[in-house]
């Protein structure tokens, strides 16, 4: 691949957000700005276990740039997905008890609450993955004040900000925290733009959307003078907003123009909404939130859980907690009369699939309480997912905060292989050393190029889909015809307004990118990740022979309509020369909505999936998040999985692939990891 440079985030979740207000404002009463004499002991999170453990065990580390500290932390080993049941400080037991080191699991329950750390320090990529709050927030629990890190994923990042929790990249901080000296705030608001500086300085998001409503924060626009700009860029100038009720756009913006854009559309699901609720219940009250018809929320990610864990000894209190976070989310629906998709047991579908399917127009800009939110930027959106502080912000404000990011162009040429699909070109991507070193972190990605064109819009969310695993802010494909077909075909739309919504969605001639990628899509080759990281992909043809024990096949990734054709091609195949699922596999097909399910059944597809022994679900997000049929319960056991990520403990304690649609389902019939060559 060649790249050219071109010019140019309950009462005790407000009581513990009160006590980070106070940690940043009150410096006379910050033990970080005043420097007590008392030294503040630091964790680093090593690759090296016995390390972690002797630092849990009470024994101190010097830093040493030669210390081999872990990268690519994912929120999944921050805080396992069952521990976001919790939404108050109970959180804190579970900080880092799924990190992943060595191939061990050093950190127990409990532990670095009890030992007593004020700052934690890891490698590149900390905070990959999921959107969930819930992991700064637990190392806040814990007593965590500060993150050092060599880089950053934007969501984390931005919720450890929005939290309150102070973030670095500067090492030489690590003394000085150490030894308990004075450090400025001043220190930790380098590279941050006025907003950003006053979103640290007052202790979080909220409390500097408290005083901006106040008017003691004003928000200037943007000076940047006409220009030519990428795509993004011009969807982001036309929501440019200062205030509740300024005009909306600008006539341009600028990477690094830090303002607020107004959302078209807002969505959270029930593993975020109760805690958005009791910080919006605490900060709001009875006020309505603003412009509920454009507010969506979904139960989607934790209806199969009772089909995971059913008679398991704990399965009840999980499930018990799952439940409360269902109710809680309806009980704030029906006081604000917001859409609610999704009744008391089941899902009518993933949130961003159904805002794709259902709502998400060309040329808006959405914002969701889930790292996939880009799903959207199939047909033209710029769509991000945010954390739970940022979505309570926006019911009171309608926008959401933004800094420009710089635009990275990917551009995919030729003509993909028989075979070789939008998942193929991820992990190619996402194991180009560049991506791997953060190139992409924080960008906002376009994908262009004659390959790209020729995908189908569910291919195409595909790419945009997994800017998650790319670390970008969002990606977006330029719209064309496919889009307005789409829309004709899916919405109902009459053909001339669907054009119509397209037309002049590109960027401009000019438009300056800060890097172009280029990738010639007829050398892409059926691709697989080796479990740890999405990143981790080879050429399937150079793995070797890999028994497989489970195989996978849905997700908000792979549950959409093409994904299903795909199952469909090798399993009628399979049916056909009178083959099944090879003994001992187990197979899941996961639809991801009911529109999906509703079209397979149309085409006969659910009889044919019985047939060759694969078990259809219903629409849900399951095993991805390890809270459905199709996740691990042994580590010995290994799965190959169409879904998008594969950090540790993210579909269970077992060793996942990550592959095609076409790959899963051969694979399913062969016993081991396989292409399809059909």
């Amino acid at each position: 691949m060649l790249i050219r440079f071109g010019p140019g985030r309950v009462r005790k979740a407000l009581a513990m957000l009160s006590s980070c207000v106070a940690f940043t404002t009150h410096m006379a009463d910050s033990k970080i700005q005043r420097g007590d004499a008392q030294p503040k002991r630091v964790l680093f999170l090593t690759e090296d276990p016995g390390l972690i453990r002797r630092q849990l065990n009470g024994r101190d580390l010097e830093w040493s740039p030669d210390l081999a500290l872990r990268h690519d932390i994912s929120t999944d080993e921050i805080t396992p997905a069952a521990a976001c049941y919790h939404s108050d400080e109970t959180l804190g037991e579970y900080v880092y008890s799924g990190l992943a080191c060595g191939g061990e699991h050093p950190v127990t329950v409990g532990e670095v609450r009890r030992g007593g750390f004020t700052v934690s320090v890891s490698g590149r990529r900390r905070g990959k993955g999921s959107s969930r709050e819930a992991s700064p927030y637990a190392e806040h629990a814990a007593g965590i004040r500060v993150v050092i890190a060599e880089s950053f994923e934007r969501i984390y990042w931005e919720n450890c900000h929005n939290l309150g929790i102070l973030t670095s990249t500067d090492f030489e901080l690590i003394e000085p925290l150490r030894r308990g000296h004075p450090v400025p705030l001043e220190q930790f608001c380098e590279g941050e733009g006025p907003i950003g500086r006053a979103i640290v300085q007052r202790g979080g998001l909220l409390p500097y959307a408290a005083a901006r409503l106040r008017g003691e924060e004003v928000v200037a626009a943007p000076s940047t003078a006409n220009r030519p700009m990428t795509l993004g860029e011009k969807i982001l100038a036309g929501h440019w907003v200062t205030g509740l009720d300024s005009p909306v756009g600008v006539p341009a913006v600028r990477p690094g123009d830090e303002g607020f854009v107004r959302a078209d559309l807002r969505f959270s699901h029930e593993y975020v909404t109760p805690m958005a609720a009791a910080l919006w219940n605490e900060h709001a009250g009875a006020s309505a939130v603003r412009e509920p018809n454009t507010i969506l929320l979904f139960r989607d990610h934790l209806v199969l859980l009772d089909r995971l864990l059913g008679k398991r000894a704990d399965a009840s209190r999980a499930l018990g907690l799952a439940g409360e976070l269902a109710t809680r989310q309806a009980a704030f629906a029906s006081t604000h009369r917001l859409r609610l998709h999704g009744g008391k047991a089941e899902s009518e579908g993933i949130c961003h699939v159904l805002v794709l399917e259902r709502y998400a127009l060309p040329g808006q800009v959405i914002v969701g309480s889930d790292s996939h939110t880009p799903h959207a930027g199939a047909i033209g959106c710029v769509a991000f997912g945010v954390g739970t502080t940022a979505i309570c912000h926006s019911w009171l404000t309608g926008d959401a905060r933004v800094r420009v990011p710089p635009s990275l162009r990917i551009r995919i040429g030729g003509q993909l292989r028989r075979g070789v699909t939008a998942k193929d070109l991820m992990l190619r991507l996402l194991a180009d050393p560049a991506i791997r070193q953060g190139s992409a972190l924080g960008r906002l990605v376009e994908y262009t190029g004659s390959a790209v064109e020729a995908l189908s819009i569910d291919e195409r969310a595909t790419l945009t889909n997994m800017a998650a695993e790319l670390g970008a802010f969002t990606a977006i494909a330029p719209p064309d015809i496919a889009v307005a077909r789409f829309l004709e075909r899916h919405r109902g739309l009459d053909r001339t307004r669907a054009e119509r919504l397209v037309d002049g969605l590109a960027a401009d001639p000019g438009a300056e990118y800060e890097a172009t990628m280029e990738l010639d899509g007829a050398e892409v080759q059926p691709m697989v990740a080796f479990p740890g990281d999405p990143g981790n992909g080879v050429p399937l043809a150079r793995l070797g022979t890999v028994p497989i024990d489970i195989a996978y096949a849905g997700s908000c990734t792979a549950g959409k309509r093409e994904d299903v054709e795909m199952y469909a091609s090798v399993f009628a195949e399979a049916a056909r020369d009178g083959r099944r699922v090879a003994p001992g596999v187990r197979c899941y097909v996961q639809f991801g909505s009911v529109d999906v399910e509703r079209y397979a059944r149309e085409r006969g597809y659910l009889d044919l999936f019985r047939a060759v022994g694969a078990e259809a679900l219903p629409s849900g997000c399951g095993a991805c998040i390890n809270a459905g049929p199709g996740a691990s319960e042994r580590r010995e056991s290994v799965t190959v999985s169409a879904i998008n990520r594969n950090f540790p403990g993210r579909s269970g304690p077992g060793q996942v692939y990550l592959a095609s649609p076409y790959t899963v389902a051969a694979s399913a019939i062969a016993g081991r990891i396989v292409a399809w060559h059909g």
